[in-house]
């Protein structure tokens, strides 16, 4: 549905995104994760046409962004990261005044503010001002907002920024609910939001896409196994040293201080090895007590702070 090639944009002589290509299935829902500063928001203003790219293409369905920007910009509904709201507003007459500008015939409209009010959760909070609204209930109105004209693209920029956890829940629910009939592009640092939310996830460090796919995916194939173990009557040098010597084993640190003496270390092995049974049985050639030892599962917030902090 939409066609990404060599996407890039510069602010003077600074490559805020740096020739990323990718395709966005119809139907799904999709994360941009980055940490501050890495691509997200210009990316997601370039998909929006909002900014030019100074390289690339973007295609939506037929059109190309170049030569039919107008075509494509009604096929999306856009929510950027602080909500632009007439703050003296009453929400009723907020949206019905962003419907007509949506091009909603006038017999049309009721309908569509009733069904965007139950979608949203609207309903108790029409007679209300937006600016005496929370940051929650905003978020909603945004949401109802970009969903006016029923597009077929959904572009959302840090859409639970600044929520408390129930506002959080909440929106991921909204968003789900959206997601059974739109297409979905979000963007957010919450890595938690992302996995609970999203089919697939894109992670984007220093303008460049350096992970596409699905949380299970991600995780597979995560940059290496860690291994912890807590040792009894042994000392971390020795330990090291021990287990440095096995084919495989990549790293040997300490983990945090363990109680009574004992010393804790994580092993850190090749992905595509599976070294338990080798190190358990370098173990038993000592005088060492195994008190725990176990493989640690990959994490997303581990594969990401790994592409990232770099």
């Amino acid at each position: 549905m939409i066609y990404v090639e060599n996407l890039t944009k510069y602010y003077d002589h600074f490559c805020a995104v740096d020739r990323i290509s990718f395709v966005v299935r119809k139907g799904e829902i999709i994360g941009l994760l980055g940490p501050n500063g890495a691509g997200k928001t210009t990316t997601l203003k370039m998909l929006t046409g909002y900014f030019p790219p100074s390289d690339g293409t973007i295609r939506v369905g037929d059109y190309n962004m170049n030569d039919h920007s107008l075509a494509i910009k009604q096929m999306i509904g856009y929510l950027p990261e602080s909500s632009p709201f007439y703050k003296t507003m009453l929400v009723y007459d907020y949206l019905m005044h962003v419907a007509g500008i949506r091009g909603i015939p006038p017999s049309g409209r009721l309908a569509r503010l009733k069904y965007l009010s139950d979608l949203c959760g609207l309903k108790d909070i029409m007679h209300k001002t937006i600016g005496e609204l929370s940051k929650g209930l905003n978020q909603r109105v945004g949401l109802a907002h970009a969903m006016m004209n029923d597009p077929e693209i959904l572009i959302l920029d840090e859409p639970t920024q600044g929520l408390d956890p129930n506002q959080i829940v909440e929106i991921r629910n909204i968003i789900r609910r959206i997601g059974r009939e739109k297409t979905v592009i979000f963007s957010t640092h919450i890595l938690s939001e992302a996995e609970a939310t999203c089919d697939r996830i894109m992670i984007i460090n220093r303008g460049r896409i350096v992970a596409d796919g699905d949380t299970k995916d991600l995780k597979l194939s995560g940059q290496g196994t860690v291994i912890h173990m807590t040792l009894k009557n042994a000392v971390f040098d020795d330990v090291k040293k021990t287990l440095t010597d096995i084919a495989g084993v990549e790293k040997v640190e300490k983990a945090d201080p363990a109680d009574n003496g004992l010393v804790s270390v994580n092993i850190t092995c090749r992905a595509e090895n599976d070294l338990r049974e080798l190190i358990y049985q370098k173990i038993k050639t000592t005088d060492w007590t195994l008190m725990d030892f176990h493989q640690e599962a990959h994490t997303l917030e581990a594969i990401f702070r790994n592409l990232t902090c770099q």
